[in-house]
């Protein structure tokens, strides 16, 4: 299966993510890419569509910020992307209130999660801002925190309105940070294509040759289940889990006869909702330093046991 790359570009409001946008677009076309961009603003109106020229699928979300409000709304309109437009490349412009986490999260439905290839987040920093960002309320600090600790790339603006010691301290702070990520800074979001594609991401699917590396940052993981395993058994794979594992949806069969559940994973909470239909039962992960190759060996024993458990009756 070919699937479409994925970038989210996460950033506060201001500092600098729709003129990187531009940027990238106008790259993207000389390389002849079918592209594909999402961008979500808070308002009823939308404010940087301009910068899409006609021949890039454009899908405006508005009036509420992907990770809550509107996310049902993402997923008809990322599908209906992926159906439609098949693009090679997906860029998906967040709102300044995003939550990486929760952003991945709005994307990743187990309906097509596995047509989809993150390729990682690129979060932009208004440099001045960073310095400045102690007149904040808490609730923006922590988020930008949030934006810059789960980067795979890190664009800092404004370096030309900043001395050589203020650049040097806000590399200081957000390697810090967040040492994982590349760090550049620029002006005006001069960055590069090529620089984009060489983020050394450790996003991960289950076909992966190189699964048993242990993934240091905020990374995905799709499992696909051939059969159905045992509700008590896959309670207790969920005990066992890290604190680190964000968030887990997806379809599951705890009985062969039946239809599958619906489950949610979320702070440590599970839900599950009996659905009326069957549906591909994918299990899509969102966690930080996670060994998906354990992961993925767990779930394995999960419906093997259920597989032979079975057989011998």
């Amino acid at each position: 299966m070919i699937k479409s790359e994925v970038y989210i570009l996460s950033g506060f409001l201001g500092s600098g993510k729709t003129t990187l946008l531009k940027r990238i677009l106008e790259e993207e076309h000389k390389q002849g890419r079918k592209v594909a961009v999402m961008m979500n603003e808070l308002g009823e109106v939308s404010i940087d569509s301009d910068v899409v020229d006609e021949d890039v699928a454009l899908k405006e979300l508005l009036g509420g910020c992907i990770c809550c409000s509107i996310q049902d709304k993402l997923e008809a309109q990322l599908q209906g992307l992926l159906i439609d437009e098949k693009p090679d490349v997906i860029y998906i412009e967040t709102t300044g209130a995003a939550h990486p986490v929760e952003v991945l999260d709005a994307i990743l439905s187990p309906l097509f999660a596995d047509a989809l290839h993150i390729k990682g987040i690129v979060t932009t920093v208004d440099g001045l801002r960073w310095l400045n960002r102690k007149s904040m309320s808490p609730q923006l600090q922590q988020l930008i925190l949030e934006q810059i600790r789960h980067a795979d790339f890190i664009i800092v603006n404004k370096m030309s309105e900043l001395s050589e010691s203020e650049q040097a301290k806000i590399t200081f702070e957000i390697q810090a940070l967040n040492s994982k990520a590349r760090c550049l800074l620029t002006n005006y979001s001069q960055v590069s294509l090529k620089q984009l594609k060489e983020i050394s991401v450790s996003y991960r699917d289950k076909t992966n040759t190189h699964l048993s590396q242990k993934n240091l940052n905020l990374s995905t993981f799709v499992y696909r289940f051939q059969g159905p395993v045992s509700h008590s058994r896959f309670e207790e794979f969920l005990k066992s889990l890290p604190d680190t594992i964000y968030r887990i949806k997806g379809y599951l069969k705890f009985d062969s006869k039946s239809y599958p559940f619906l489950f949610q994973f979320s702070y440590g909470m599970p839900l599950y909702m009996k659905e009326q239909m069957n549906l591909p039962l994918n299990l899509v992960f969102i966690g930080e330093n996670i060994d998906w190759g354990q992961m993925n060996t767990a779930l394995e024993k999960l419906e093997n046991e259920f597989e032979n458990q079975h057989m011998d009756e």
